[in-house]
């Protein structure tokens, strides 16, 4: 049975994506930090430990790597943690990686859509150049530079995911928040700005993207993770009143409006599909529904 490694995988992405390739017929195992929960399969690790990670990279022996674990909240009050985290412990897993005498087939390594900052094109490509307006979206396109370094040592794919939600994000994410006010049928909710538009997927979409790139490892290419669609605040706001069946009063916090904003992200969807084909397209609005009617939406 083919061996997948998943970073993180107790985060919101990697229990999706364990799903997806457990149903294509990997065992998966995963590294979890801090006190999550264990399992057979899963080993704590922090991917600045590099002599654990290299116990464990040994221990697993991976045909296949899904980089997922990060710093993924882009207002993450630990400046020096998210360079720490996402750089240097990047670097630190593709050096364990490298130095295993039988090599993974394919290593994907999430980056990011924030890499693009404000730039002025309506929809995003990835030739677009990289414009990062915030330590967490330089942390990203420094691992970026950081995965180029390893590219002829590993089969590496690149992901920039652009915005996704689903069942299991935290309230710290936009979306999460408003739902779960929602769901306890709160009358108020307090947000930043309500003019920014963002390009949302389901986390079960990027969840396959991002299986079948691993599949197909197509190394040495970048990817967008998109559905090529952008949703304003606002429009977010009507869908989630009209499947809650009441609308709540909006108070715009200053504090909550970040200086950096990037105001519109919508990607291009046309390299992924030509490389993997078309996904299920699942509409916000069903997400939306989907994460409203969950018992557990945190």
């Amino acid at each position: 049975m083919p061996r997948a490694l998943i970073t993180g995988i107790k985060g919101f992405t990697g229990r999706y994506l364990a799903q997806e390739l457990q149903a294509a017929g990997y065992r998966v195992f995963g590294t979890t930090h801090g006190a999550e929960t264990q399992g057979e399969d899963n080993f704590p690790v922090d991917l600045n430990d590099k002599q654990r990670l290299r116990e464990v990279i040994e221990e697993i022996q991976p045909d296949v790597v899904a980089h997922l674990a990060a710093i993924s909240f882009v207002a993450h009050g630990n400046v020096e943690e998210i360079y720490r985290v996402n750089v240097v412990g990047t670097r630190n897993l593709l050096e364990a990686l490298a130095g295993l005498s039988k090599k993974p087939r394919a290593v994907l390594v999430a980056s990011s859509a924030n890499i693009y900052g404000n730039s002025h094109v309506e929809v995003l490509a990835e030739t677009e150049p990289a414009l990062p307006a915030n330590d967490y979206a330089i942390s990203k396109l420094a691992v970026e530079h950081v995965a180029r370094l390893w590219m002829d040592k590993l089969p590496i794919i690149l992901t920039r995911p652009f915005n996704y939600t689903g069942v299991g994000q935290t309230e710290n994410f936009l979306l999460p928040k408003i739902i779960s006010h929602y769901r306890r049928q709160a009358t108020d909710i307090e947000l930043g700005n309500l003019d920014v538009a963002r390009d949302f997927s389901d986390v079960r979409t990027v969840a396959k993207a991002y299986a079948r790139l691993l599949e197909l490892a197509p190394a040495g290419e970048t990817f967008n993770i998109c559905s090529g669609t952008a949703y304003s605040l606002r429009s977010v706001l009507q869908m989630a009143s009209e499947l809650a069946g009441y609308e709540i009063k909006v108070h715009v916090n200053p504090l909550f409006v970040r200086p950096n904003e990037v105001h519109k992200l919508m990607g291009d969807t046309n390299r992924l599909r030509q490389c993997i084909g078309e996904l299920p397209v699942i509409p916000l609005r069903d997400t939306l529904a989907w994460m409203l009617q969950h018992k557990d939406v945190a």
